[in-house]
């Protein structure tokens, strides 16, 4: 199974993590509610699970300038 982090708002691969072994208290999905899951976390068919992560850069644009926060795509 792979564990695929990426930025929501500009698609960036963060990081990848290919293991069977790893858990969710591991990764620290235990901790979310089910909506914050549900937005975080998608599965698909095959397995892997994709996690949407704020990357830094688009995390400094949005600090700097909230008002990109009300659009659909605002960093592509």
């Amino acid at each position: 199974m792979a564990i695929k982090y990426i930025c929501p708002h500009c698609h960036t691969v963060l990081g990848t993590i290919e293991s069977d072994h790893v858990t969710d208290a591991q990764l620290g999905f235990h901790s979310l509610t089910p909506a914050e899951r549900r937005d975080i976390i998608a599965y698909d068919l095959s397995g892997e699970v994709t996690v949407k992560v704020t990357c830094d850069y688009c995390a400094e644009a949005l600090e700097n300038n909230p008002e990109l926060s009300l659009l659909v795509s605002p960093l592509q």
